[in-house]
C-alpha cells in the first residue's frame, strides 16, 4: 500500500482468486467471461450464423468467446437446425433448453449451471426466448458483464438491447470476439478486466 497502485495478475483463476481475496490495493481481473449471442426476431440469419461461428469458435478458449445463444421464438424453427448443422460440423457440442431440444432434438439437455458457465471450449448453451427483453432479462441474471451481442435488423430492439444490457461491453450485428484491445484501437493488452 502506498508503493503498488494497481495490480494485475495474470495466470489460472486461482492465481486471481488468490490475488483478489489477498490484496489491499486495486486488481484489474483478467477473469471469467460468459458472453452471448442473441438472435432476434429480426435478424439476418445469414448474418447471425456468421456472428455465431465467429463468436464461439474462432478461439474457443478466450474471455471473449460466445458461451450461450439466445433465439427468439420466431425465427427458431428455421434459424436452430441450420445453425446446429454449421456448429456440429465445427465440433461444437450444443446443449439446450426443452424450447430448443424440440427443434433440434440431438442437443443435450441444458441444466441450470449451464447458463452461468464459461466453457472455454467447443460447448454452446443454447435457449429459445420469447423476446428481446427475455433475452435481456437472462443476460443480466448469467453473464458475467463482459460482453453481449444482439443480431437484428430492428433499429428499437438494438436500442433496447444496449441501453438495458447491464455489460462492459454490448455489440451490435458484430461478434462478441470484436471486444478486445487492438480491434478497439487501444493496443497491446496486458490483460482485460472481465468484470466492471
Amino acid at each position: 500500500e502506498g508503493i503498488i497502485d494497481l495490480i494485475i495478475p495474470r495466470g489460472g483463476k486461482g492465481l486471481i482468486r488468490a490475488v483478489v481475496e489477498g490484496a489491499r490495493v486495486p486488481v484489474i481481473k483478467h477473469y471469467e467471461g460468459n458472453c452471448h449471442v442473441y438472435v432476434d426476431a429480426a435478424a439476418d440469419l445469414d448474418d447471425a450464423l456468421a456472428i455465431i461461428v465467429n463468436a464461439k469458435t474462432q478461439r474457443p478458449g478466450v474471455c471473449n468467446a460466445a458461451e450461450t445463444l439466445l433465439v427468439h421464438r420466431d425465427i427458431a424453427d428455421g434459424f436452430l437446425p441450420r445453425a446446429a448443422k454449421t456448429l456440429a460440423a465445427l465440433g461444437v457440442e450444443l446443449r439446450g433448453c426443452d424450447r430448443s431440444r424440440i427443434i433440434v432434438p440431438s442437443m443435450k439437455e441444458a441444466v441450470e449451471d449451464d447458463w452461468y458457465t464459461e466453457y472455454l471450449d467447443l460447448i454452446l448453451a443454447v435457449k429459445v426466448v420469447d423476446s428481446v427483453e427475455d433475452a435481456v432479462e437472462h443476460i443480466n441474471t448469467y453473464s458475467s458483464k463482459h460482453t453481449d451481442a444482439i443480431v437484428t435488423n430492428d433499429l428499437s430492439a438494438a436500442d433496447y438491447f444496449v441501453v438495458q444490457v447491464d455489460s462492459s461491453s454490448v455489440m451490435v450485428n458484430a461478434s462478441t470476439r470484436f471486444s478486445d484491445g487492438g480491434e478497439y484501437g487501444l493496443g497491446a493488452e496486458i490483460g482485460i478486466s472481465t468484470d466492471k
